[in-house]
């Protein structure tokens, strides 16, 4: 204990109600303790006695506004107190005023350094403690409304964002749906089902995945390719549904449903409508440039085209049509096989023989 400390009288002086507050109070003396609680009682705040920094820091709560310390302790002395209040993200900004016999200018300026708020000289006076210790309140009265502003902001702010999450959902949902009802719409009219875009569209990100390209990118061609064949709705029935094998004639309008389907989503410009654009002109393009509509070769031809061409081929193989049985998977990798170099890029069709089983787990996921 301190025996050399100055005793603190409590001086006359006007008082005046403040809202109230709990201030800790830190004195290794009880008598300085008992003098500064009593003065804060006549200002109307409640004072919170601590025998030392180890008790006080064992106080410490979000219920503290304002700590009066003193510097002179044993163990652990105030100026060590205060930087250990401002580690605490807890208690980082909370007012601290030092309380202290000390009036060196280098014992302001260390106090200060620490953290302090403010400083004031023993014996106290009661107008001047009133006066510091109502600004120092007011200070943190201040720094509390702008962090519940902030709270409440930020609470906003991810209440918005959410709100915003959840529209930009349902908005894709609505987008994927009217993607899906648009292809949907040109299969049947071709004779084939849902099941067909299903098979197709997992197909071809199943190719695209195991390519190595980006997971959004595998996920855009997953939900585009099932537009690959939307230009079929501007072919005349007797010609798309034909039993028998097309004329010429027939199918040189039968090939303009490329051109068709790339009219139509051309109109949008979303990411989905732009790659299903891409995969509607290009997934009948050959690897020799032998294909329609453009007559592309090799790596002329969109990574996406050629990716399509070897999942819509395989599907139509292994699918019953109005001019042919299914074939067997067997029959169906035997004449891709054929086709490999000429019609299909080598590479795709490799990757996608390579991940066969996971092919026909596809298949078999979306039968008719």
């Amino acid at each position: 204990m301190n025996t050399n400390k100055d005793h603190m009288p409590l001086s006359d002086g006007p008082v005046h109600t403040l809202k109230p507050a709990r201030v800790l109070v830190v004195d290794d003396e009880a008598n300085n303790r008992l003098i500064l609680t009593s003065i804060l009682k006549k200002l109307g705040h409640e004072g919170i006695p601590a025998e030392n920094a180890r008790a006080a820091l064992d106080l410490l709560d979000r219920s503290i506004d304002l700590v009066l310390a003193d510097i002179m302790m044993p163990e652990i002395d105030g100026f060590e107190m205060v930087r250990m209040i401002r580690q605490n993200p807890e208690t980082v900004d909370l007012p601290i005023i030092m309380v202290t016999t000390l009036s060196e200018k280098k014992d302001r300026l260390k106090a200060v350094e620490c953290g302090a708020n403010d400083y004031i000289n023993k014996p106290i006076d009661l107008v001047e403690l009133k006066i510091r210790v109502a600004s120092m309140l007011r200070q943190k009265a201040q720094q509390d409304e702008i962090k519940a502003f902030q709270m409440d902001l930020h609470h906003m702010v991810e209440q918005k964002t959410s709100q915003l999450q959840h529209a930009l959902k349902e908005l894709d949902k609505a987008h994927l749906e009217a993607i899906l009802h648009l292809s949907a719409a040109a299969e049947y009219k071709d004779d084939d089902t849902a099941s067909h875009i299903l098979r197709m569209s997992g197909f071809a990100a199943l190719i695209a995945r195991h390519m190595g390209l980006k997971e959004s990118l595998v996920e855009c061609i997953r939900i585009s390719s099932p537009m690959h064949d939307v230009g079929k709705i501007g072919i005349p029935d007797d010609i798309l549904l034909k039993p028998g094998k097309l004329t010429s004639e027939e199918w040189e309008i039968m090939k303009t449903h490329a051109r068709i389907g790339g009219q139509i989503l051309r109109a949008g410009d979303s990411d989905y409508m732009v790659m299903g654009t891409t995969i509607a002109m290009t997934h009948h393009e050959k690897w020799n440039g032998s294909g329609y509509p453009n007559h592309l070769s090799g790596e002329d031809i969109p990574l996406v085209g050629r990716i399509c061409a070897v999942a819509d081929v395989f599907d139509a193989l292994t699918s019953e049509r109005p001019y042919k049985e299914a074939f067997s998977v067997e029959k169906s990798i035997d004449i891709m096989n054929q086709g490999r170099g000429s019609h299909f890029d080598p590479a795709v069709l490799d990757i996608f023989l390579k991940n066969l089983d996971e092919v026909i787990r596809i298949k078999d996921r979306h039968q008719d």
